[in-house]
């Protein structure tokens, strides 16, 4: 049985995920406070938040996220790049901490702890799944 170490390309592509994921947020975030409250009873509003170049950018890092994403996926389970990722929770909340001047209270700090201490639990364990494929062998012919 094989525990499908990473490659160091691999922990990469899991670092990209987690800041493009953090970074794209931050700058729709930081965009749309500039366009401010929108709602589909007023499609025009949506519609000039997507001409914010805050919230463009934000669409294009969120792009290259979620190619980057489905990549990893290709080669882990879900199970593995989603909390392998999750150290992103940090990340954001010192990003809007920082530059967005978010207040963070405690509670959500204790929050953000558990899933970090989570994560640890996950990254000892496989990247993949194995699937065992059995072979029906009926009178000395395979299957």
């Amino acid at each position: 049985m094989s525990s499908h170490r990473l490659k160091f390309s691999q922990y990469l592509m899991l670092v990209f995920i987690m800041l493009g994921a953090s970074v794209g947020d931050a700058l729709l975030s930081r965009g749309m406070r500039e366009v401010g409250p929108v709602s589909f009873s007023h499609l025009g509003l949506l519609l000039h938040a997507l001409l914010n170049p805050w919230v463009i950018a934000g669409i294009a890092v969120l792009i290259s996220f979620m190619g980057s994403y489905m990549t990893a996926l290709s080669w882990a389970d879900l199970t593995f790049i989603q909390p392998a990722t999750a150290f992103g929770n940090v990340v954001t909340a010192l990003i809007g901490r920082i530059w967005l001047h978010e207040a963070i209270t405690p509670t959500r700090w204790a929050g953000i702890a558990c899933i970090v201490i989570g994560v640890g639990f996950v990254a000892n364990g496989p990247s993949k799944t194995e699937h065992k494929h059995t072979i029906a062998l009926t009178g000395g012919e395979g299957a």
